[in-house]
């Protein structure tokens, strides 16, 4: 295949994937250079488009066309944010990349990141959980990059993802979440981070001052009894019993609690992770914690706003946590998610198993709880080493 053919290959797929995300420009081969056409504001009413060209400077190669990409993906989400600008694409119409006025590198680099997060038809399918992993797991750690861009006066670089990444301390969640992001970012833009950027990055699970500050079985029933609200009493027996994340206690098809019912509820897939089954682990609980009054549907729940066009799951885990401190509990609801996995591990649940209930991957199911897994696994080979011996 030819240059030309293979480049008209790809601009072919990539319009199709862009079309697919309900995006409608697209890349077209014009001469030397790859452009853009489009509906783009008028340049003399912005309040009016038609479809136009807009030249970015990119070269018909390889290099040109993931340049080209970035772009599209850029003046798409100026164009959702209402901030599009002809001037600012001035310098790329010259051959040059584009200096949108005094926008940093950084934060460039950013937008055109989130317009290609958001444009990505994997998260298309469930734009409530993309929003919520979105504004909690990249937006705070991509903020801390731009502020520290900016008080550099500093480009995009490894040095400057690594520096952002040592700003959190070692053996955090914080760090961790902050690798994968900033990784992401580094993907996006092409740039080459350090080879032991995962090792650095690790957040090494729970913090190390956790493992003795899990709540008991016996202490996770008496705090129950510190919360005068029913609704909110049901909602921490669930999150106790099935090992929930906050939010995911108010996203729930709990008909199976109805008597008879095999207690297996499902996380439906408006959920961060997707839907998902549970187990309760203990099963006593969900008589315990009357959690059978469920059944009918959540208007036992508190009234809290679940409609995500008015709210973020984000929003509806804040709220669980906000009554966990107003009732002076001296765990939060994370606690009692872990403390779920802890007990799943000592009676011997498969990590597979649990990591498919809690909705996460065996990988961060392992790095999360592996002092504890680590501990299961040792004393299954001594039992074993001891029952070889035993007469």
């Amino acid at each position: 295949m030819t240059a030309d053919g293979w480049l008209q290959k790809q601009l072919a797929q990539h319009n199709q994937m862009v079309a697919a995300a309900g995006i409608r420009l697209r890349l077209e081969h014009r001469g030397q250079r790859i452009g853009l056409r489009g509906p783009l504001p008028c340049r003399h009413d912005p309040a009016k488009r038609r479809v136009q060209r807009l030249s970015l400077g990119a070269a018909a190669d390889a290099n040109g066309l993931q340049q080209a990409q970035r772009q599209l993906l850029e003046v798409h989400h100026q164009l959702e944010q209402g901030c599009f600008d002809w001037g600012h694409w001035r310098a790329a119409e010259s051959g040059h990349d584009p200096q949108p006025g005094q926008q940093p590198s950084v934060e460039r680099a950013v937008k055109a990141f989130e317009a290609a997060f958001f444009a990505d038809p994997r998260r298309r399918r469930n734009p409530a959980g993309s929003r919520t992993t979105w504004t909690g797991a990249y937006l705070p750690y991509l903020r801390r990059l731009i502020g520290q861009a900016d008080a550099r006066n500093a480009g995009l670089s490894s040095d400057l993802l690594l520096s952002v990444l040592e700003s959190y301390d070692l053996a955090s969640r914080s760090r961790q979440q902050c690798s994968t992001a900033l990784a992401a970012l580094a993907r996006h833009c092409q740039l080459a981070l350090p080879p032991d950027w995962s090792e650095r990055g690790s957040g090494y699970g729970l913090h190390r001052a956790q493992y003795r500050q899990l709540p008991s079985d016996g202490e996770i029933v008496e705090l129950l009894e510190r919360i005068p609200n029913r609704s909110w009493r049901l909602v921490y027996g669930l999150i106790a019993a099935y090992g929930l994340r906050n939010h995911e206690a108010f996203f729930c098809d709990l008909s199976a609690l109805a008597p008879g019912g095999d207690r297996v509820i499902r996380v439906l897939p408006t959920s961060k992770t997707g839907e998902h089954q549970v187990w309760p682990f203990q099963p006593d609980w969900v008589e315990r914690f009357d959690l059978g009054a469920l059944a009918a549907g959540r208007q036992a729940l508190p009234a809290v706003t679940t409609d995500l066009r008015h709210t973020t799951l984000q929003q509806v885990g804040r709220r669980v946590a906000e009554q966990f401190r107003r009732y002076a509990l001296p765990i939060t609801p994370y606690d009692l998610r872990h403390a779920w996995a802890v007990r799943t591990i000592h009676i011997g649940l498969p990590d597979t198993v649990a990591a498919r209930m809690m909705g996460h991957s065996v990988a961060i199911h392992t790095r999360t709880y592996h002092h504890w897994i680590t501990r299961r696994d040792q004393q299954q080979a001594v039992d074993a080493a001891l029952a070889r011996l035993a007469p």
